[in-house]
């Protein structure tokens, strides 16, 4: 008995080895014997001229990915009956797969895993392509050699032909949380995919858990990750680069700087460029190959595609802040012990000599702001609650922002924004600081009711109701929105010791020459004189 084979264009199926939302993919054979992985496109994907050339125009950007790590194009044709688009065929079980069945991947196979898949996505990101679905069942091991699959997905968000049934597909453990929030995709957000990638390989778990979809797209957000297990050097690169906020993961570059000693340029003594990024946008579409196990890892919610948990689009941000890869000796293998990689969770402690510079420095100036009010009561009074205020609300202009970054990204027009929000935050300080004022004002009063008790003179009791005054303001309610401020004065001027002593010597000669101003007794402009001098 003959069996019929279907044909697509030159391409003989002969087995389908997995499905996805863009198309179904078959083991196919060319005329000259050679095996492909063939994917058949949804005719609703491709469905009218537009789209057809589209897709060819993506096809092109992506013939230029060549790479061992990479199952590239060979093959496509966007205009015939049935689209179809051919890519290197890996005979290899998916990452995702290959774990479940021997379990996590160790020691120096985890570090080569680690380098090859960044070799991967530089070469996606060579050709002016972001993958942007970096994930265990988009990953084929080759032996031990992962090879990067179905790069390149399009924009999708507002094209009704790229959904189906009014939702996007993703598997919100390896998207980055800038894409969760409706944001652009970036180079980082694949970096992002790629670091938890790697944390599902080295431990045989997903980083962000389990459970309901909004649970873990939760877990993203705040990145709550689980990395228990995973080498020491290679956790503090991963926990870097799953950082919420794109700016401060390491550029790809930096990664490679690092990895490629160690793996793919093991024995090489010569520093590692980072890898060319395009900076234009392009378009692609989902054109390698879908591995067997390509729903293994799949959400079990979808994403609606008019939420603002939103799709991915297209924007290719190559260059962003981040922390410095730190340098080694050209013959060591790895960063020495005394030398550990540059990813802190959080700036180290300050040693305990800074500590006390930082509360030197703000003794100094709570005495300079007592003798300025001994010598000129009304008016540093008047200057310190105005600059709380101030302080205040620029701390609140700059939360604000801060937060904004952090969910969104970096925009062109964060300054212009942050200028005419100023406005609104200065009247919404407002309460804050008023309860802050009396509070403080209060227990100025207390001192010197103190003082009075002990028949201090006034120039006295006006230093000590100024320098209590100054304190209460630092620790009072909301004076959080003070001391973050002033820190940043602070903490820089302590951190060396040249410039400490230069400070200390600028409030020194602050506070002794208001207070030798004190002496003559205090000046109460512009009042007339004294309060309740006409009292009894």
């Amino acid at each position: 008995m003959t069996t019929t084979q279907t044909v697509v264009g030159d391409y003989t199926l002969l087995a389908k080895i997995g499905e996805g939302g863009m198309g179904v993919v078959h083991l196919a054979r060319r005329p000259d014997g050679q095996r492909v992985a063939l994917k058949v496109l949804r005719t609703h994907i491709v469905g009218d001229d537009e789209a057809r050339a589209r897709l060819a125009r993506e096809v092109g950007s992506l013939r230029r990915i060549r790479s061992r790590w990479v199952a590239e194009i060979v093959d496509a044709d966007p205009w015939a009956p049935v689209p179809y688009v051919a890519t290197r065929y890996v005979p290899g079980l998916s990452l995702h797969d290959h774990v479940v069945d021997e379990g996590p991947i160790t020691g120096h196979d985890l570090m080569w895993f680690a380098g090859c898949l960044a070799e991967g996505l530089a070469s996606v990101h060579g050709a002016g392509v972001l993958h942007r679905d970096v994930k265990p069942s988009n990953v084929l091991m080759e032996g031990r050699t992962p090879i990067l699959i179905d790069f390149g997905l399009a924009r999708v968000a507002d094209d009704p032909k790229l959904t189906h049934a009014g939702w996007l597909l993703g598997t919100p453990g390896y998207l980055a949380p800038e894409i969760l929030y409706g944001e652009d995709a970036t180079a980082a957000s694949d970096l992002h995919s790629w670091a938890a990638t790697v944390a599902y390989a080295g431990t045989g778990r997903a980083p962000f858990g389990r459970g309901p979809s909004m649970a873990i797209m939760d877990r993203v957000r705040r990145g709550e990750h689980d990395l228990t297990g995973l080498p020491p050097d290679l956790r503090r690169v991963v926990e870097a680069t799953l950082d919420p906020d794109p700016l401060r993961r390491p550029t790809l570059g930096q990664l490679l700087a690092w990895l490629r000693p160690q793996t793919t340029q093991a024995g090489s003594r010569r520093p590692v460029p980072p890898p060319p990024v395009a900076t234009e946008d392009v378009f692609t579409l989902p054109l390698a190959l879908a591995s067997p196990s390509a729903l293994a890892d799949a959400p079990t919610d979808r994403v609606p595609a008019g939420s603002d948990l939103g799709a991915p689009a297209t924007r290719l941000e190559t260059e962003h802040v981040t922390t410095a890869i730190p340098t080694w000796d050209d013959g060591a293998d790895a960063f020495p012990a005394e030398h550990p990689l540059a990813f802190p969770l959080a700036p180290p402690p300050p040693s305990w000599g800074e500590r006390a510079r930082r509360g030197v420095l703000l003794v100094g100036a709570a005495l300079a702001v007592g003798a300025g009010t001994a010598a000129y009561p009304w008016w540093v009074i008047a200057v310190l609650v105005v600059l709380v205020w101030l302080l205040r609300s620029g701390s609140l202009a700059a939360s604000a922002a801060g937060d904004r970054r952090r969910l969104r990204g970096r925009r062109w027009y964060d300054g212009a924004r942050f200028l005419l929000a100023a406005p609104w935050h200065m009247v919404r300080s407002i309460p804050a600081t008023l309860v802050l004022v009396l509070w403080s004002a209060g227990l100025a009063v207390a001192g010197a009711l103190v003082c009075y008790a002990a028949a201090a003179t006034a120039p006295v009791t006006l230093f000590v109701s100024g320098t209590v005054l100054a304190a209460s303001l630092w620790t009072g309610p909301g004076g959080s929105r003070v001391r973050s401020p002033i820190a940043r004065a602070v903490h820089p001027l302590a951190a060396d010791p040249r410039r400490w002593v230069a400070a200390v010597v600028v409030l020194a000669v602050l506070a002794l020459g208001l207070g030798a101003f004190a002496e003559r007794g205090p000046d109460w402009s512009p009042a007339d004189s004294r309060p309740l001098s006409s009292v009894g």
